[in-house]
Formats: structure tokens, sequence, C-alpha cells
């Protein structure tokens, strides 16, 4: 099924794009050589070939958690410029 401008002002509409004319142009062009290039794609004979997601070998890239401690309370709360006893106070954000 070809690609047609209406189809692209259908689905402009549906996301509530406006498109001048020159937009237009220039998306039914594109879009056309993408459709083109898929068409070509659906040629290619894939036969015996088992479907893949993943084509590159997963591993996890986090390191393992070590439990450490951390900056001991008065040291932190010395740094701050406002505190309300054992907490940071921070100005209001919502109102």
């Amino acid at each position: 099924m070809p690609l047609t401008k209406d189809d692209i002002l259908k689905v402009a509409s549906l996301a509530r794009l406006e498109l001048t004319t020159e937009e237009l142009e220039q998306l039914y062009k594109d879009l056309a050589q993408i459709v083109v290039y898929v068409d070509q794609i659906k040629q290619v004979n894939t036969e015996g070939i088992i479907p893949q997601t993943q084509f590159i070998k997963i591993e996890n890239v986090f390191r393992n958690d070590i439990n450490r401690p951390s900056l001991p309370r008065e040291k932190v709360l010395g740094n701050v410029p406002d505190q309300d006893g054992e907490y940071i106070r921070v100005p209001k954000v919502l109102g």
C-alpha cells in the first residue's frame, strides 16, 4: 500500500501537529523513501534465520553494592546554611 499525503495529514492530525505545505512535501518525500527502503528489506530471504531481539552480549555494567560508612551527621549538618535539629531545612518548593 503506497503512502499518500492524506495518510501523513491523518497522522499529523492525530498527533496534533500543524504542517505547512512545505513541511508536508518534505515529510512526504522522506517517508516515501523510508517506505521504499522497508519494501526492499522485505524482499530479503530470511528463511532459516532465527529472529532475535538482542544483538550484543548482555552484561551487568553496574558495580556490586558495598556497604560503607557515610559522612557523620555532624559533619554534614555543619556545612548547611539552615537546619532544624538533625534535618536540613530547604526553601519551600511547592506553594
